[in-house]
């Protein structure tokens, strides 16, 4: 085992989206990034940025988003990017100071073309140190792995771009628009910074179009072998709520037959048993269609069939009893926390549940909060949503992202199948849909589905992934605004 921790200042404080891969075969050979005693000077200036990004703790309660900001505008101002390219906004994100950062690539004089936004986010679900391996916020790699919160979500994506934005000013490359960088600061959180971004472009820039760094990517079979490009083209609604129970209580010496903790685990049990019913657009039709193509197996029999036919209950059953796919035939609800009781020697006068739901297109956050009722058949059970409800529509892959996305692949694995499809998770791609703008996430890294681990225990991105996608959107916005 090699086991390298790589240090480096920048460092702050101590110890979305998870792809559905396919696990198919294709034809194509990567192009094997070079190994790391080799590394040309962009992939060095990259492994230094992600480094430096991944040692702030930019997640909820600790307070570090202001400092990578702080970094990044460095980095940006040491690159020849003025002041006035450079906008750092303050945000209240739900009692937690925040910021949003915008940079922008200007055009050559006398340009016309409408703007690209290119979004990130900054911010990460927290990570404890005693239950991670590696410390999660040290850059540590290891057999062929970067590890480390952020690695995968969404810093990886943060560094791309900034380093993308670095050489080309390096470079002295002149677009043939606007390019703008917006970094949102509290993506995984309540998405205050994201909301009031958007409307800003939406008000100031109007963008041709928006990509996203934060989804899709390259689907790796469990040999290495890639399998599709996926292009995140459509979101499920996202909505949270809190369902609570409560009790006159009393002693714990003196049991009752009603129980709050009992209710609400009765209700939690019929909540998992639940199923919504089975949806499918023109956007998942496609989607399963082709990714049966490329997955072996009964799993890519079922995608094939649910094409078809999506009555298929044989169908059905398997692709409900996989969590990769699951999430693309409707909505969906799980619990996620629990609260209940005050004193251990006190019967509980209150027991909460929370439960995420991420809601399919078109069926709205009272129609899904309504099912639940209907499956819990307990109208003593209080409803509370605790989130902002956004719903946006499907976008297109217009003709010259996908050509510019074509070319950029080609370079990595020639001939790779481009594969639409709608996230069951949510990103700040959402609130630019909404504003009527096409946003298609184009993630540069290439994974397989057991490298994912966002959000969980030791986040990593495999070495050859991180330096093989270095170059992606460096072509892509070479075709958009050359």
């Amino acid at each position: 085992m090699v086991l390298k921790v790589i240090p480096g200042a920048g460092r702050r404080g101590s110890g979305r989206l998870v792809l559905a891969l396919l696990a198919g075969a294709f034809v194509a050979q990567p192009v094997l990034a070079q190994p790391s005693a080799a590394l040309t000077p962009h992939q060095q200036l990259a492994r230094d940025i992600y480094r430096d990004v991944i040692a702030f703790r930019t997640a909820r309660g600790q307070q570090q988003v202001p400092a990578m900001v702080a970094y990044l505008v460095d980095r940006f101002k040491k690159a020849g990017f003025s002041d006035e390219d450079i906008q750092v906004t303050d945000y209240d994100s739900e009692g937690e100071k925040t910021q949003g950062l915008m940079v922008t690539y200007r055009a050559k004089p006398g340009s016309t073309d409408k703007p690209i936004v290119l979004l990130g986010h900054m911010d990460v679900v927290d990570a404890l140190a005693k239950d991670w391996v590696r410390p999660p916020f040290t850059l540590t790699e290891e057999d062929g792995y970067f590890f480390g919160r952020g690695t995968d979500d969404n810093k990886y994506g943060i560094t791309n771009l900034t380093a993308t934005f670095l050489r080309l000013k390096a470079e002295g490359w002149q677009p043939s628009r606007d390019l703008v960088l917006v970094f949102s600061g509290d993506e995984e959180t309540g998405m205050v910074s994201t909301v009031a971004q958007a409307r800003y472009v939406a008000e100031n820039i109007d963008p041709a179009f928006v990509l996203n760094s934060d989804a899709g990517g390259i689907a790796l079979a469990e040999d290495g072998t890639p399998v599709a490009f996926r292009v995140q083209s459509a979101e499920k609604t996202f909505a949270t709520y809190e369902m609570t129970v409560t009790n006159p209580g009393g002693h714990s010496s003196r049991p009752r037959s009603d129980n709050a903790i009992y209710e609400l685990a009765e209700a939690l049990g019929k909540i998992a048993a639940y199923q919504f019913p089975v949806r499918a657009t023109d956007l998942t039709r496609s989607y399963f269609a082709t990714a049966g193509k490329l997955t072996p197996g009964d799993l890519g029999q079922a995608m094939l069939r649910f094409a078809e036919d999506p009555s298929d209950a044989e169908a059905i059953a398997t692709l409900q009893a996989d969590p990769e796919t699951v999430g693309t035939l409707g909505t969906t609800c799980v619990a996620t926390m629990l609260s209940a009781g005050h004193a251990e020697n006190a019967l509980p006068q209150s027991a909460t549940a929370t439960v995420n739901c991420r809601i399919f297109p078109g069926e709205g956050a009272a129609a899904t909060e309504a099912k639940l009722k209907e499956a819990l058949g307990n109208d003593t059970i209080s409803f509370k949503l605790v989130t902002d409800v956004t719903e946006s529509p499907a976008s297109r892959l217009r003709d010259d992202v996908k050509a510019a996305l074509r070319n950029s692949l080609d370079k990595r694995y020639p001939g790779l199948t481009i594969l639409p499809y709608m996230e069951s998770g949510g990103t700040d791609g959402m609130h630019y849909r909404t504003l009527g703008y096409d946003t298609v996430a184009l993630s540069g890294a290439a994974l397989k589905a057991s490298d994912m681990f966002a959000h969980g225990l030791n986040e990593r991105l495999p070495v050859d992934s991180f330096y093989g996608g270095l170059d992606h959107w460096y072509w892509i916005l070479k075709d958009l605004a050359e």
